[in-house]
């Protein structure tokens, strides 16, 4: 039987991520084909879409796992979209990756769906950020960009002046945001769960270091390996069966009430989540990629 050819849409080879997930598909029997989303050239004829990499064509995939950048949104879906069209089965739809990105629209869609939310607010140019401030439950709040990651582009904000401040540079500079809730009891830390498919295959707590309120790994946090109980693990099961992700970390925070979701990512980094668990996570993406291609 020839192997299976798994492609991984992934920007740099050496990336750890992508490095792990290569020498996953190898152990798991199949071939994988790195291959960067930029170089991809989109085909789309009466005759059936296809897809060229750097001017040959591509045929024969199995299935893809997107590992979709922030700053490369656009075409990555436009590539995942067209993968999609060629009947080839990839990890997350790119409509999935499009809901994640916007934080507004990802939390409108779980609190629609019943899964608990930080309180959010957004207005556009003009409005009055006090009245902002107090719809989210008053100071400290925590004001974001609407599509930054790893942390770039999330302030708290412990007076009404700094609030003030804040909104309206981003405002100035033609940037949508959102003010959320500050959740006290989960100041400095929050909880990722990797979801690949039904299942939370692995978790940690990050803690926020040297007086740093965001807890990102990026941002120098440190990662613990957590045992997560049953309602944790099913609420981020359902926040990212709700955005229609089989590969995704959920970003929770730990409330008085139980789990808050703060964000999906789609395309979730995981080299603190193996080191601090010591788990195959990449291993299970793979696995869970393949079975979609049966």
């Amino acid at each position: 039987m020839p192997r299976q050819r798994l492609c991984i849409l992934s920007r740099k080879k050496s990336l750890y991520s992508t490095s792990r997930l290569v020498e996953a598909a190898r152990e798991q029997g199949a071939h994988p084909i790195v291959m960067d989303t930029l170089r991809c050239t989109l085909v789309v004829a009466p005759a059936g879409n296809s897809l060229f990499y750097r001017g040959l064509p591509v045929e024969g995939l199995a299935a893809a796992i997107p590992r979709i950048g922030a700053s490369i949104t656009g075409y990555g879906m436009a590539v995942v979209s067209h993968l999609e069209t060629m009947n080839i089965p990839v990890a997350n739809p790119a409509g999935a990756i499009a809901r994640s990105r916007d934080k507004l629209r990802c939390l409108q869609l779980l609190a629609q769906a019943g899964v608990d939310v930080p309180r959010t607010v957004m207005a556009t140019v003009g409005a009055k950020v006090r009245h902002l401030v107090d719809a989210v439950g008053g100071l400290p709040c925590i004001i974001k960009l609407l599509r930054g990651t790893q942390g770039v582009g999330v302030m708290i904000a412990n007076t009404r002046a700094e609030a003030e401040t804040i909104v309206q540079t981003f405002w100035g500079l033609g940037q949508d945001v959102c003010l959320q809730e500050f959740i006290t009891e989960s100041s400095g830390k929050d909880v990722r769960a990797l979801v690949v498919g039904d299942e939370v295959v692995g978790a940690m707590r990050r803690q926020a270091q040297g007086g740093e309120f965001r807890s990102n790994i990026h941002r120098g946090g440190e990662a613990k390996s957590l045992r997560l109980d049953k309602h944790y693990q099913e609420t981020a099961v359902r926040a990212a069966k709700t955005i229609g992700l089989t590969v995704c970390g959920v970003d929770m925070l730990e409330g008085k009430t139980g789990p808050k979701v703060m964000e999906l990512n789609s395309s979730p980094g995981f080299e603190g989540l193996e080191q601090a668990t010591k788990k195959d996570i990449a291993g299970a993406i793979v696995r869970h990629t393949l079975q979609l291609s049966r």
